[in-house]
């Protein structure tokens, strides 16, 4: 099976199970639920994509290790915060804009999400077809980039759960530990994670197109999915205290806070 064969069998799997996760929720369940698809299903087909590669079969083990263990735990993540929380502002935003089309047009998003998880593996299958023996430097440049960005987005999110979970703070931004100097540090070593399929498979055939996978991220966090929605979503419900956390903090890379004179 070449690789565009493996590429449209991965987004009719993922085309299928969107559609059973759309129909879940149009019975009363969250729009919440295509974020834990859409982190798993990546996964999922990154694990695929590293069995079915032609390259050094234990370079497409580690690939695979990497995607599944970095997948797990952020859909294990979405999980408990989608079923343990209201429905996500930005969906809740969504089906209140689009009135009564609001269904047919949440079964295109959630399409759309099918395909997208397909473009996001897509890199990870050129990595793993990287022959280059045995492991090397690079692929521990990968490893190492991969624990960084893990670890550091498991901070954020922990940090930001723990805040959350304070009733003093209800209606309070966030500015514990990793927010003080970004206001997405959660989706800053997203971003960073997938720098490391790109330094694993760069000695592959067409080893560059591995930078799709970044390039894709920063623009998918920074112009459609992540932060435009999310920091409106934060407008609505802290006014003015946000405002000002925009005026100072970073919004995206690590940096220290901007003092606002008083």
């Amino acid at each position: 099976m070449n690789d565009w064969a493996i590429l449209a069998a991965g987004w009719a799997t993922m085309a299928i199970a969107m559609a059973v996760l759309w129909e879940l929720q149009r019975r009363g369940g969250k729009a919440g639920i295509v974020d834990i698809l859409w982190a798993a299903g990546v996964g999922v087909l990154a694990v695929a994509f590293a069995a079915a590669g032609s390259g050094y079969s234990m370079r497409r083990l580690l690939i695979a290790m990497l995607a599944g263990g970095w997948s797990f735990r952020l859909s294990r993540y979405l999980f408990a915060r989608v079923l343990g929380s209201a429905e996500d502002g930005r969906y809740e935003k969504l089906k209140k804009d689009w009135g009564a089309s609001a269904q047919p047009r949440m079964f295109a998003f959630f399409q759309m999400q099918a395909f997208w998880s397909v473009l996001f593996a897509a890199p990870i299958l050129v990595a793993a077809g990287n022959a280059e023996r045995p492991l090397g430097w690079l692929d521990l440049l990968g490893v190492a980039i991969w624990v960084v960005a893990v670890r550091g987005e498991t901070a954020a999110d922990r940090q930001l759960a723990l805040f959350r979970s304070r009733p003093a703070n209800r209606g309070k931004v966030c500015r514990d530990g990793l927010w003080r100097s970004s206001r997405h540090p959660n989706y800053f070593f997203e971003w960073i994670h997938w720098w490391a399929y790109c330094a694993i498979g760069w000695n592959a055939p067409h080893g560059w197109l591995t930078l799709a996978g970044p390039a894709l991220m920063l623009l998918f966090l920074t112009k459609i999915t992540g932060i435009p929605p999310t920091e409106a979503n934060a407008i609505a419900s802290r006014g003015d205290a946000y405002r000002e956390y925009q005026r100072t903090t970073s919004v995206l890379f690590p940096w220290p806070p901007k003092e606002v004179a008083r």
